[in-house]
Formats: C-alpha cells, structure tokens, sequence
C-alpha cells in the first residue's frame, strides 16, 4: 500500500491594521512591517521601503480628518502583497516624473522600481487600496 503524506505548508502570514492619518502613523506602519518580516524570516528592507512611501502618501494625499488608514500585508508562496487603504477614493496616485528641484514626488519611483508589479483598486466608495506585491526569498527553516 502507498501511503502519502502531506507535504508540510508553510503558515498563513498576513497582517492587518489601522492608523490614524498622521506621519506618526506613516513612520509607525513602516517600523510594523520591519517587526513582522523579521519575525517571520524574511529581509524587510524593501517592504519597508514601499510601506513608508504609501502610508506616507495615504497620510498626506489620502487624509480625511477623522478617519484611519488600514496597512494589510501577507505572504502567498514567494510573493508579499502590501495594500494600504485610505478614504480619498477621488485622489488616485499620481505617477509623474518629478523636477529636477522637487523636494518630494518620487515615492512612487521608488515603489515602482522595488516592486514587481503595483496598483490601485477602487473600493467601496470613498477609499481606494494602492498595493504593491514583491518576491521574497523564503525564510530559513527554523533548528
């Protein structure tokens, strides 16, 4: 008789949260995301990065007074996907090329050029989720 046994999968990795549209918050999303993806083996240095820029941009561009914005991560096989949601469904991202004296404007470059592939979706009015998904090297087996 051939028995088969269940490859071991690797846990369910996800993380959710609320903050408040603050740049405190911004900085507090991305020190979460550097906490959890070394708590669960993974190199967090360009996660962290394309958290800053879109949590700092849902605090800015996205702020409502009054109202959250949520960071979401989790790991599928190889691949992080980052989503963060604000209540400005009406203010896509705007993906321009900055001037050479702008001292801001290159957040999504930056996302751009760190992540496989990114986006928007709209929601159920009035937010809209910019995410950003990027490959991972799978953690060391823990001893």
């Amino acid at each position: 008789m051939n028995q088969r046994t269940a490859e071991p999968t690797a846990p369910a990795r996800n993380f959710s949260v609320l903050l408040s549209a603050t740049p405190r918050s911004a900085r507090l999303a991305r020190l979460l995301t550097d906490a959890h993806l070394r708590d669960w083996g993974y190199e967090p240095d360009a996660a962290c990065h394309i958290v800053a820029e879109l949590a700092a941009n849902a605090a800015t561009h996205g702020r409502v007074p009054g109202r959250d914005f949520r960071l979401a991560f989790h790991v599928a096989g190889d691949t992080l996907r980052i989503e963060v949601t604000d209540t400005r469904g009406d203010r896509p991202p705007q993906h321009r090329p900055p001037t050479a004296d702008a001292e801001s404007g290159r957040g999504l470059l930056l996302v751009d050029a760190l992540a496989d592939r990114w986006g928007v979706s709209e929601d159920r009015f009035p937010r809209k989720t910019v995410w950003a998904e990027l490959r991972l090297t799978a953690p060391e087996p823990e001893i």
